[in-house]
């Protein structure tokens, strides 16, 4: 982290000196062009100044709300106490101490008013600002289920969550972090449901970050989370209030950040990370069938191109003579062993998913298929892969896409290669080797002190019926009671 200059550590006293008050905000927000300085006479004989930016404040409130009730109000010996309550129409405002802090409320979109003679300054919340509208959620659409998602803006964020749970216990606790940005992050959970041991250790972990600036909340994300080299991910990120709200009614954390639509929700475990919100909005039968799928595809996703690699390699007898013989006649003229063969195809297909990705919504997706189409059969015809490895690599990819969170997908993604690594050298031992492995891993997670595995491990009966199956919801009657286990040890806050 940058160290904070001078300047910043000094706090410079509001004065009763309007002429002094103005020097020293000209001084902060030099060769500021959007920041303006409207100087009139309040009651006919004060001399005042309101100071606002034109990009982020209502300028037309400023008129009607400040200037125009002080200028028409004889103020006489009334103190900036009665002047707010008794001449100003606004809702809300707070009173301004140093030059410091009106600076960051005139940033913030907040009108600040000088009067000559009268301290302390005062700050009205007139701000506005273009933002984008709410719409439907693009990275988790679901057919069945509200069609609103989270934006950019923190307070419309905040009054989709009032609109889910209308419960005075719903509490929302605001941080201000980033010592440039100065970013809005707010702590959402609900009194009572929300254990106070995590509320408290995430309200700890948010108030010891140290960093310049936060643009998205992957930089809270990485900076709270207990195992941050590990490539699973420790949170949930939503963009959909009904998930943001289900969460909390289990007891979680929601952690929301000013300038992004993602919300990160704690503690997570692995069988919250594969859980869809449909499967809450369908059928209690149709979520079974549908959750048993889609652990089967992640079974392909991670282990199908090594599975495949260690018996072509190692382990030929385990196939029928007629798919073997079909096989080998397919692999006759390729001069790659079947290690390279799925290496080159894997990372062939991972680039054509990034460049879909990347490239403009209206084509990206007919790049990312077509392009596999086109490549995939060149590649067979001229003999560099065989046909039954295009396949696989295929139908890895679509199993890849069954995974409902992109950041666990992207988890799977990465840990394929390593295990296609160890079944190509060790064969179906490499490939349970890897898979021991990754299992112990998980095992050893921690989100905010609880256990990643749960409640496979540690068991618990009674939270089964929300597991590998969804039982009908009149048989959901108990909220999952988590323990904490473990310690947390943040990481370094140095840039």
């Amino acid at each position: 982290m940058l160290p904070p200059s001078e300047a910043n550590q000094r706090q410079s006293p509001i004065e009763p000196n309007l002429d002094a008050n103005l020097q020293a905000m000209q001084n902060i927000f030099t060769d500021c062009g959007d920041i303006m300085f409207r100087q009139f006479k309040a009651g006919g004989s004060v001399k005042a100044a309101v100071i606002f930016t034109k990009l982020l404040s209502n300028s037309e409130g400023v008129f009607k709300a400040l200037i125009l009730p002080l200028m028409n109000h004889k103020l006489e010996s009334a103190n900036v106490q009665d002047i707010l309550e008794t001449i100003l129409p606004v809702s809300c405002y707070t009173e301004i101490h140093t030059h410091e802090e009106a600076a960051d409320h005139v940033l913030r979109g907040n009108p600040v008013v000088f009067l000559d003679g009268r301290t302390p300054a005062f700050a009205v919340y007139l701000e506005k600002w273009e933002k984008r509208g709410i719409e439907e959620p693009t990275s988790e659409a679901v057919v069945r289920g509200p069609r609103e998602g989270f934006t950019e803006s923190i307070e419309v964020n905040a009054s989709l969550m009032r609109r889910k749970i209308r419960n005075s216990r719903l509490k929302m606790k605001t941080f201000e972090i980033g010592s440039e940005t100065k970013t809005n992050v707010m702590m959402v959970y609900i009194e009572g449901i929300a254990p106070p041991q995590l509320v408290q250790d995430v309200s700890n972990r948010l108030s010891g970050i140290q960093i310049d600036g936060v643009l998205e909340s992957n930089y809270i994300e990485e900076y709270i989370e207990d195992h941050p080299h590990s490539p699973f991910p420790q949170m949930i990120n939503t963009e959909r209030p009904d998930v943001a709200a289900a969460n909390l009614l289990e007891g979680r954390v929601v952690i929301m950040t000013d300038g992004t639509p993602f919300a990160l929700i704690v503690p997570a475990n692995l069988n919250a990370l594969l859980q869809s919100p449909e499967d809450y909005y369908q059928r209690y039968m149709i979520s079974v069938l549908i959750r048993f799928l889609r652990l089967f595809f992640l079974g392909m996703a991670l282990l199908l191109p090594s599975v495949y690699v260690a018996i072509l390699t190692y382990h030929q007898e385990m196939l029928p003579t007629t798919l073997l013989i079909s096989v080998a006649q397919s692999r006759e003229e390729i001069p790659f062993p079947a290690l390279v063969e799925a290496l080159l195809m894997e990372i062939t297909f991972e680039i054509l998913r990034e460049a879909g990705i990347r490239l403009p919504k209206q084509i990206g997706s007919a790049v990312s298929i077509v392009g596999a189409l086109v490549i995939g059969q060149a590649a067979v015809s001229a003999g560099l892969v065989s046909a039954p490895m295009v396949m696989v690599v295929a139908a890895t990819g679509i199993a890849s896409f069954a995974i409902p969170r992109y950041n666990t997908a992207i988890a799977i993604r990465m840990l394929r290669f390593p295990i296609i690594l160890l079944a190509g050298s060790l064969g179906l031992l490499g490939v349970m080797l890897g898979l021991i492995a990754i299992i112990v891993h998980l095992g050893s997670i921690r989100s905010f002190g609880y256990p990643y595995l749960e409640p496979l491990s540690p068991s618990k009966r009674d939270y089964m019926k929300d597991f590998l199956f969804r039982a009908p919801w009149w048989t959901l009657r108990k909220r999952p009671r988590h323990v904490p286990q473990g310690s947390y040890t943040p990481p370094s806050s140095g840039k």
